[in-house]
């Protein structure tokens, strides 16, 4: 069987996800879908959403959908996403969950302008890495 490039269905995708052939599952992660696609496995699926997220192809209108998921784990996965938009940046960053907010301070992507903006959050961990990104980006 051949192997292309694009995920045609949501089902297609589910079974990559799951499937015990390591060639298979790294499609999951690799191979791009049209935009239906996704959403209809974030329709579909919602166990699969922060694999849809984890997903290297996954276009920016897609991780705004999921950016707003009510699973904090789906947010955690979009906060690690280095293409995110200064706007995703700024929504996560004011997530209501600290793991949240955490992962976007980590995040190496992060614009100095959101890590400021981190550096005052009411959460120490979260908090403490902005501070020391920041200390980091003025020494460079």
């Amino acid at each position: 069987m051949a192997l292309n490039n694009m995920i045609t269905s949501a089902e297609e995708f589910v079974r990559l996800r799951l499937s015990d052939d390591p060639e298979e599952y790294g499609r999951s992660a690799s191979d791009s879908a049209s935009e239906s696609v996704w959403l209809d496995v974030i329709d579909k699926y919602p166990d699969m959403r922060r694999w849809v997220a984890h997903n290297k192809t996954v276009p920016l209108s897609i991780l705004r959908v999921l950016s707003e998921d009510p699973d904090s784990d789906v947010r955690l996965a979009v906060a690690s996403k280095r293409k995110l938009d200064q706007s995703l940046f700024e929504f996560l960053a004011a997530d209501t969950h600290e793991s949240v907010r955490h992962r976007i301070a980590c995040n190496k992507k992060t614009p100095v302008s959101v890590l400021k903006l981190l550096s005052r959050d009411n959460e120490t961990m979260v908090r403490d890495v902005a501070l020391n990104r920041l200390e980091d980006a003025a020494d460079e």
